[in-house]
């Protein structure tokens, strides 16, 4: 179900698959309309979206000053039980780019900035290794960081301006391929993979990127000068895969295995499959660090937990099971009712939105008739999807592409989806009638997952009834995005999905919609080009006001859906975690998609 490759892909496999993404319901209960529904369940899940609804501030050096504000109640000492479905494939902070990892990072690792969850529900992003998220000038080309004082890897080492250095310029290397590519991009000024040409060996043979891009006057000050303005700066540094590399002990691919920790844990055992031991780092100072905590002295994680199974131990609540959590599973969709349904298991979980947003996409290369992708979108009954993926406590119905868990969210419908999620055969086949287009024939690629099976079936049914002439393809859910992911596929329409890579607009409108990165494997699925989009998508990136940019991509939104229609959105992406009573400090926090590990601890 959860492919953990990307973590933009493992959202994309996993709507193909009709399973939640990252921290995700496992697929084996296919749907689930008889969930029950629970108010107290919604507004838990729906609080955290309402927070992320105003723009998410940078913060100053006073916000960036630690120690971390202190959980309630918190106390410290003991062993936690980590159950995860899902091994660690990278440790190297270069390497990481998927959810489970990165939620590991955000216990071993450190960046120049990070995220702050306050205990009033407010994020910011907030100087984690530097003072404070960042210093603007020149129009946003040039961002100014600053060092805190104290701040070390676990052997003692300080960490300097060379260390953010290296750690910059061995993204370039080519070992390094599963890591973002962002600031690479930026700083070469292209996209794709031709960055790797500003510095091919990375700084492994004494090549470095010259002053003109990133400078280190002294130990403490780290200069980049990027040749567009970026206004999402504090965002991207705040990505795991730009965390800080120890430059004296970097093993380069063995870093992967063991790595130098700068978080408040670090790795004291690692039996890849099976086990991990995490301690806490002696040398991480709280009063460089304003948003994590070190309350647990073990976590003790072990793998190979399915969703089932680990939901079915944290609801007994037996024995150690009392003492145990998981960062990434979820609550399995056959047991939600259960959960939902009894108030004293209820009262132990957290829920949350993630960054991702599912979408039926159509195929613009050959849907080239605007009324036609019309009829699509009306027709196309959303709840299927919905139902498949554990209904309230796994999604919400997508008015548009750009997900509640993004800075500046406007909700909008311009399609009429939340309204009415069961489609509208009638108009779609008013709109076809009109325009000649009766008995249009329609390929539909689907996943041979259950659930995938499931919502094909009542989708292709609407369609039908709406005077489209439909075919329905299955393909195996293990390559699906492999094939309909050529550029010349031979479909019209297929579900994907896309995650943010941090809470702006920038990481979904552009790698999904920009036509100028139409290619095999790129998440330009629908084959979107045009001419608008693009213009404004470079008018939109140099920007650098971060509110008016997030309006402006949610206006960009509302063309796509009204003037394009590349695809109909149909999902929000959410999900519901528990864990035993012994746990203190569980928040859900939608950065991460998934519990805070930063601030649990276990109760006396």
């Amino acid at each position: 179900m959860r492919l953990y490759v990307r973590r933009t892909r493992a959202a994309l496999v996993a709507v193909a698959a009709g399973a939640l993404v990252l921290t995700a319901c496992s697929s084996g209960g296919g749907g689930n309309s008889k969930t029950t529904e629970n108010k107290d369940a919604r507004a838990k899940q729906s609080k955290s979206a309402q927070q992320l609804a105003s723009q998410i501030t940078f913060g100053d050096d006073a916000a960036s000053k630690g120690p971390a504000e202190p959980v309630p109640g918190a106390v410290s000492g003991g062993t936690m039980n980590v159950l995860e479905r899902d091994s660690y494939t990278h440790l190297d902070p270069g390497q990481i780019y998927v959810s489970n990892e990165g939620q590991l990072a955000t216990l071993i690792h450190r960046g120049l900035t990070s995220y702050k969850l306050d205990n009033a529900g407010k994020y910011t992003v907030v100087g984690d290794l530097a003072t404070n998220s960042g210093e603007e000038s020149d129009g946003g080309k040039t961002w100014t960081f600053h060092l805190k004082d104290g701040i070390k890897f676990s052997d003692g080492t300080p960490i300097t301006s060379k260390d953010i250095r290296w750690s910059v310029e061995r993204m370039f290397a080519p070992f390094i391929t599963n890591g973002p590519a962002y600031l690479q991009q930026w700083l070469a000024n292209v996209s794709g993979t031709d960055y790797r040409k500003l510095l091919p060996d990375g700084p492994y043979k004494g090549q470095h990127l010259p002053d003109t891009l990133l400078a280190t006057p002294d130990a403490k000050t780290v200069v980049f000068h990027f040749p567009k303005p970026q206004t999402d700066v504090p965002y991207l540094f705040a990505m795991p895969g730009y965390s800080v590399v120890d430059s004296a002990k970097d093993t380069q691919q063995k870093y992967d295995k063991a790595p130098v920790c700068s978080g408040p844990y670090m790795i004291k055992s690692f039996d890849p499959g099976k086990s991990m031991t995490l301690v806490k780092n002696p040398n991480w100072d709280p009063a460089t660090d304003s948003a994590r905590h070190q309350y647990v002295d073990t976590f003790a994680i072990t793998f190979n937990h399915q969703n089932e199974d680990s939901t079915k131990r944290l609801m007994s609540d037996s024995g150690e099971n009392q003492t145990s959590v998981s960062f990434d599973n979820t609550v399995d969709t056959d047991n939600t009712p259960a959960v939902v349904g009894n108030p004293a298991i209820y009262k132990r979980t957290v829920a949350g939105y993630q960054p991702f947003v599912g979408q039926v996409a159509f195929n613009m290369k050959k849907l080239t008739d605007f009324n036609v992708r019309k009829a699509l979108a009306l027709a196309i009954p959303t709840k299927s999807v919905y139902q498949a993926l554990g209904a309230s406590y796994g999604a919400e119905y997508a008015g548009g592409f750009i997900s509640p868990a993004l800075s500046g969210y406007q909700k909008a419908d311009p399609l009429g989806k939340i309204a009415n999620p069961n489609g509208d055969v009638v108009a779609a086949k008013k709109i076809l009638t009109d325009a000649g287009k009766l008995n249009t024939k329609i390929t539909y690629a689907y996943a041979n997952s259950s659930a995938g099976q499931q919502y094909s079936v009542t989708i292709a049914a609407a369609l039908k009834a709406a005077g489209f002439d439909v075919q329905r393809k299955e393909l195996p859910a293990d390559t699906y995005y492999d094939l309909i992911g050529k550029v010349d596929n031979p479909y019209d329409i297929y579900a994907s999905a896309w995650g943010a890579d941090w809470p702006s607009a920038l990481t979904v409108i552009p790698p999904v919609f920009d036509g100028r990165t139409i290619s095999d494997q790129a998440p330009n699925y629908g084959h979107v080009n045009d001419a608008h989009v693009n213009s404004e998508i470079d008018r939109i990136e140099g920007l650098t006001d971060p509110a008016a940019a997030a309006k402006a991509w949610f206006d960009l939104n509302t063309y796509l859906l009204t003037k394009v229609i590349p695809g109909v959105p149909t999902v929000y992406y959410k999900e519901l975690q528990l864990f035993g009573s012994k746990i203190g400090g569980a928040v859900y926090n939608n950065m991460s998609a998934g519990i805070d590990a930063t601030k649990l601890y276990l109760k006396p």
